[in-house]
């Protein structure tokens, strides 16, 4: 039987589950991960901490997660205090959540695209109906034309992304200051989605600095990038208290398990040590945007732990294939011309190039 015969919602039939591919080679460098595992101290810390928590595995956990969230509230800064925060399992359940109280049957929300792909996915999901807003040929997001699509939409919840994903550019604050304030006058909510904030350029300033004076903005992270922690799925947001107490509507009891919160919170006593692969990672990445711009490549200006770049002859599909013939999987987002690679380690940086190179050569050879 195909699932599409049975009584599934008419508006999720035309819909495919979302997921990159999942290939093993011996350079995966599709999905954004930290190429770096957690070291060695924080495994011994993790299983100390894991075995104590599994001894109470009889009882439900902190259904709201309150220790966790105070230790995110001190990495975080900014004024941000635990009734700013809120904690799920990943991101993506940060997402839904908030969608599933301010979205649903009879409201929009509005993403400016290409972007995370998941906002819309989650909107969808959440009978939710999606608008696509449309950046600049540069991928760069105007801000009266932003201000303009929500004044037209008047959606319910609007996603900023910074640094954005697929294409790696942090956002000026003053465009989200503009969308915030159209956002409000609406009565719509803005998230801005900094799941790889950590890897930004420095001086690029964080949305945080702008919840004081927003109390309809909600800016979201993740501990699956910098972190890496991705197999942990613990993301998190900050935002107005009341923002949390809406949230507590939708969230499902003991959402949060005693050993993820375990897990986390070990993790944050680490938090030198694991943000310490962050500039390793940078300079990956910006090893990458320095050889594919000699290459002659278009390159997008990445903040992110990810290059997006463009194709010669805009064969995306083609190159793609080739490079995984090298061992080497990079994402093929759907963008006609363009393709994104995670920064690895220097070692895997190097095998990527190499394929790249190679791979070019093979395709200019058939021309």
């Amino acid at each position: 039987m195909d699932y599409r015969d049975l009584p599934i919602r008419d508006d999720l039939r035309e819909l495919t589950p979302y997921g990159a591919p999942q290939i093993d080679v011996p350079y995966p460098l599709n999905t954004n991960e930290n190429p770096y595992g957690p070291p060695p101290e924080l495994v011994a810390d993790l299983a100390e901490a894991v075995s104590t928590a599994a001894t109470t595995l009889n009882r439900y956990p902190d259904r709201d997660a309150t220790d966790l969230r105070k230790d995110l509230a001190d990495y975080l800064g900014h004024g941000v205090t635990v009734r700013n925060v809120w904690a799920a399992n990943g991101s993506n359940e940060v997402l839904q959540q908030i969608l599933q109280v301010f979205g649903g049957p009879g409201r929009s929300a509005i993403g400016f695209e290409p972007s995370y792909s998941m906002h819309r996915l989650i909107a969808l999901a959440t009978a939710t109906e999606w608008i696509s807003g449309l950046r600049e040929g540069d991928y760069t997001l105007d801000a009266a034309k932003a201000v303009a699509a929500i004044e037209r939409h008047q959606p319910s919840v609007v996603f900023l992304t910074s640094p954005n994903n697929p294409t790696g550019t942090a956002m000026d604050l003053d465009v989200i200051r503009a969308v915030a304030k159209a956002a409000d006058q609406v009565g719509a909510m803005v998230v801005v989605d900094e799941a790889y904030f950590e890897f930004a350029r420095p001086g690029t300033p964080s949305a945080l600095t702008l919840l004081p004076e927003n109390p309809r903005l909600i800016v979201t992270r993740t501990m699956s990038k910098a972190f890496a922690m991705a197999g942990a799925r613990v993301g998190y947001l900050a935002a107005d208290p009341a923002v949390i107490d809406a949230l507590l509507l939708v969230r499902l009891p003991y959402h949060l398990s005693a050993l993820t919160q375990a897990a986390a919170r070990t993790a944050l006593k680490h938090v030198d040590a694991l943000l310490g692969t962050v500039d390793a990672v940078k300079a990956q990445r910006d090893r990458i945007v320095a050889e594919l711009t000699a290459l002659g490549l278009p390159v997008v200006p990445s903040d992110a732990n990810f290059v997006f770049f463009g194709v010669p002859g805009g064969d995306q599909k083609a190159l793609w294939q080739k490079v995984l013939g090298h061992g080497v999987l990079i994402r093929d987002v759907g963008i006609p011309g363009m393709l994104r690679v995670t920064a690895g380690t220097e070692s895997e940086t190097t095998a990527f190039l190499d394929a790249l190179k190679e791979s070019l050569a093979v395709m200019e050879g058939e021309s």
